[in-house]
């Protein structure tokens, strides 16, 4: 068993955040010996690998969870948050296997059926913290009329929204919530459990101003009273309790079609025995390179990213609560980084997709890399001291210009997949890898 690196936010010096953050070029261009095996059979055993993390961690989150509600302090709070933060390091890496037509978010045919395209039921954001809880607005007012205060049948609002029994909070009813009526009525999955840690972090007054939780290193700051003395205490235990055993649910599915025989990897590497649903390798490749690409110009460059930055906006980082948006930016690239080189933890997989490009192509992409790396560090190691991601993302924070020249080399990136793809034996275009609605600033 690979040892997994338990990553601390505290205390870090730059060089131990560039290693984390996988923040070298040990494994970029390294000379290669022949390997056996093809890019399907690393890309699957990296999935496997990626997705059993995960789901360790998060049933470590649930442990951590169960712990503080059963019995809330300081204490048992405390680990809870360590827990979600040591559980967001891992599923980071895996959604790089988003957008290719796997497990965790395929929308048509068997694979959606089999799996149920549960991405959004794990990560969806940023959400509508009103429809969860209680939240102070720009009067300084509580609002209220959510889930935990409510009683009967809740209805979300939007468009075709439908009325939710919440009499008992429970996993079916936050399921059947998640997303309900639009796509920031979310209900379930990480972001639900840290807003249900942290509380909010943010002023609803203006975007970045700092008046509800004040302090560049502070974070949402929930008090314990929410689950000692407050009305709703209970209501708000079984909500956490329902999404702590959701992600683990939903993360057990999706992990058991990357296990040895499942019939999605099976199908992937075209040995399934129903050959009806065997996928065809240049098919597989082709939606994996293009997935990657989609996700690192589109996804992570431009709506997590590009949106915070260019609007300013928190409420559009990834972690608004837990101000731990620097983690997902250097882990959801990591993902990236392991798929493109078919390394996990330091450990070589086998053929990788990088493998198959010329020597000068290898090292534009290396360069490329290392830039982007160094300014994943940069952003690291100032969110650990200095000042989160929320300040620096402000217009007259330098940090600014560093994340949108980060934006500006994660989208030259997604484009060179058609470079890789290419080296490859498959024939993309830019357009195949691009959102178009989501690459718009």
């Amino acid at each position: 068993m690979i040892k997994q690196t338990k990553i601390m936010l505290t205390g870090l010096s730059l060089a131990a955040v560039m290693a984390l953050s996988g923040c070298n070029a040990n494994n970029a261009g390294t000379p290669k010996m022949a390997k056996e095996g093809t890019v399907l059979t690393t890309y699957a055993k990296i999935a496997h690998e990626s997705y059993e993390f995960a789901l360790n961690d998060a049933r470590a989150l649930q442990i951590a969870v169960n712990q503080f509600t059963n019995n809330p302090t300081q204490t048992t709070l405390a680990q809870a948050k360590a827990a979600w933060l040591t559980s967001r390091e891992s599923y980071g890496e895996t959604e790089i296997f988003r957008l290719s037509n796997g497990p965790i978010d395929a929308e048509e045919g068997w694979v959606a059926d089999m799996y149920g395209g549960l991405e959004g039921q794990l990560n969806a954001w940023p959400l509508d913290e009103n429809m969860i809880d209680y939240t102070t607005n720009a009067k300084g007012m509580q609002t209220a009329g959510n889930i935990i205060d409510s009683r009967g049948m809740f209805n979300p609002g939007g468009e075709e929204s439908t009325a939710v029994d919440v009499s008992t909070i429970d996993v079916d009813a936050i399921t059947a919530l998640n997303e309900n009526g639009g796509d920031a009525n979310v209900a379930t999955g990480y972001h639900a459990i840290e807003f249900l840690l942290w509380g909010q972090d943010q002023d609803y007054s203006n975007f970045v101003k700092d008046s509800v939780t004040k302090g560049a290193l502070t974070a949402g700051m929930r008090p314990l009273s929410d689950y000692t003395t407050d009305k709703f205490k209970e209501r708000r235990k079984a909500f956490l309790d329902a999404a702590a055993q959701k992600i683990v649910n939903d993360l057990a599915l999706v992990e058991s079609g990357w296990e040895k025989g499942a019939q999605y990897r099976t199908a992937l590497l075209n040995k399934n025995s129903d050959s009806a649903k065997n996928i065809a390798p240049k098919d597989a490749m082709k939606d994996i390179f293009a997935g990657m690409g989609v996700f690192i110009k589109s996804e992570l460059a431009n709506e997590r990213i590009a949106v915070a930055v260019l609007t300013p906006s928190e409420e559009d980082e990834h972690s608004c609560f837990s101000d731990n948006t620097h983690r997902d930016i250097a882990q959801n690239y990591q993902g990236f980084k392991n798929v493109l080189m078919g390394t996990f933890n330091d450990v070589d997989y086998g053929v990788a997709p990088f493998d198959a490009l010329d020597k000068k192509s290898q090292h534009e992409i290396k360069e490329l890399m290392e830039s982007i790396e160094s300014k994943i560090a940069s952003i690291n190691a100032i969110a650990i001291t200095s000042r989160h991601f929320d300040y620096q993302i402000r217009p007259n924070d330098p940090q600014s210009r560093v994340i949108v020249k980060l934006k500006n080399e994660l989208r030259k990136l997604g484009d060179k997949m058609v470079q890789v793809a290419s080296a490859n034996g498959i024939n993309l275009s830019v357009d195949d890898v691009t959102d178009a609605e989501e690459t718009q600033l």
